[in-house]
Parts: C-alpha cells; structure tokens; sequence
C-alpha cells in the first residue's frame, strides 16, 4: 500500500493507493508541522487515525509533503516517526511547498503560492523549487495566511478598530479574554492553528469594507515580499494553494492585474491532483 499525504499545520489530507494505483481510502489528521509539534505528539496523532493504524504495516512507501519541512532537521524528525509507524515502508519526506507545484503544474514553470494556515512561494521550474527566502514560519512571516489574519482581527478587536456590526459577532464566536488568547499564544503548542482559527470569520463578511481592504493590504504585502523578488513576468502563470487563496480569489487576481502578473487560479485541497501527479510519473 502507497501512502501520500499533504500536511499543512492543521490538518493533513492522507489517501492510500493499493499497489494497482486504485484507491483504498482517504483520511485526514490533524497538523504534523515537526517545526512545532513535538515527535510524540506527531506519532500520536497518527496513530489515532483508524483508517492508518490499522493497516500500518501493509504500507510499503509514504510520500509527505508537509509545512514546516523546509530544513534537514524538520524532515528527519518526521522521518524518524514515520518509520516507527510504518515499519516496512520507504520513507519520503519533503516541504509542502513541492506538493503544491505538482498539483498546481505538473511539469510546467510557475510560480506557486500557498495561502492556508501559513503562507510561502516558490518558482518552479518544472523539476525543482526555488524561494527568494527561507521561511522563519508564522510568528514573523507568513504574510496574508490564516494565521497573519487572525493576529490582525484580534488586533484590531482590541485596538476598537473593527467595525462594530463585525465586532459583536466576533465576540459570540470567539473566547475573547485576554487571559485565554495569552494562553493560547504564549503556552500551547501550536499558535499558528489557534490564530488561524480567526481567519475563517472573514468569509462571512468577505464583502464588508473592512474585510475586503484586510485582505487586499495582505495579499498586497505577500505578493511584494514573495512574488515580486523572483523577477518574473506576465508569461509566468502564478498559481495558489489553499482555503484563504481560494475563497478570496478574486482580491489575490485583483492585486495580481495591479502588479501586471498573470493569476492562473486557486485550488484549495491539492491533494486529488497530487494523486494524479504521483500516479503519472512517480509511482512504478
């Protein structure tokens, strides 16, 4: 059995292939992010799963593509748990950022963007990625993510700046004391996921003033800091990853035309189009 999963911080979309490439079934997980969730937290996670644990040792090859594994480090810590789960199991590894230009290209140059929990780009020549700049994660980058709006809606909360009418839904959908967000910030593990959390409030409102000029200021901000630095043209298509690039595509094409590039879509689950990847050139 071929296991290929697609992680981001919050959740991980899994599918298993039997060995005739037919489909056994897909799952979902919650977040492996090896940047910050600890080894026996990821294992567990996994081994919670009824549809994975269960036929765990009927794996022969996993395929993960996930955030957070950007570094040496990070994939070793994941590939050190995956072969404690999946014993007799050929282990890849590699940053989600790959799994997104398979799925959004194939064999074809772009530029691929994810825009989910987090948020990160790179120029895909057809074979290999490449970024401008390594990724420090979400508490100082991450611009126009789930995560960066979640801190701005809060933010603004307390600052008063929200409107009010937005305000007052805010607050029946969210724990707002402060004692609560510090812990959630300060002391639990993923901070990232719990900001992120926030983001979805957006889509309610998606055509309020307020709402519509968040996201354009960080989309805005995205595009100057992790598209523009590859130097590329309207011959270059630009393709998006992810709930917050999908759902408010039409701020990310309109900060797109602003900078002259080329917007070639939005897909907001990758992983149907990873399985089709992966069956077409890289499982035998």
């Amino acid at each position: 059995m071929i296991l290929i999963a697609d992680g981001g911080s919050t959740k991980v979309d899994w599918i298993a292939l039997n060995q005739d490439k037919s489909e056994r079934f897909k799952t979902r997980t919650e977040g492996l992010n090896p940047a910050i969730v600890a080894p026996q937290t990821l294992k567990k996670r996994v081994l919670d799963n009824i549809n994975l644990e269960p036929t765990r040792e009927e794996v022969t090859q996993v395929f993960f593509y996930g955030a957070g594994c950007g570094t040496s480090k990070a994939i070793e810590t994941l590939e050190k748990v995956f072969q404690e789960i999946f014993v007799k199991a050929d282990i890849i590894v590699a940053e989600d950022m790959l799994a997104a230009a398979y799925a959004a290209s194939e064999t074809e140059p772009a530029i691929v963007c994810i825009l989910g929990t987090g948020s990160n780009s790179c120029y895909y020549d057809g074979k290999t990625t490449t970024s401008t700049s390594v990724s420090l994660g979400w508490a100082i980058m991450d611009e126009a993510s789930g995560n960066y709006f979640g801190k701005k809606l809060i933010r603004d909360y307390y600052y008063k700046i929200m409107p009010q009418e937005i305000r007052e839904k805010f607050e029946k959908d969210f724990n707002l004391e402060d004692d609560y967000i510090k812990e959630q910030l300060y002391q639990n593990e993923a901070p990232n996921t719990y900001l992120a959390t926030h983001a979805a409030f957006m889509f309610d409102f998606k055509e309020h003033d307020y709402i519509t000029g968040l996201i354009e200021k960080g989309v805005d901000e995205f595009f100057r800091y992790r598209v523009l630095p590859y130097g590329k043209g309207k011959e270059t298509p630009i393709y998006f990853i992810g709930s917050v690039a999908y759902y408010f595509s039409n701020i990310v094409e309109k900060v797109a035309t602003k900078f002259d590039l080329n917007f070639a879509g939005a897909i907001q689950r990758p992983i149907d189009n990873m399985i089709a990847y992966h069956k077409k050139y890289l499982i035998k």
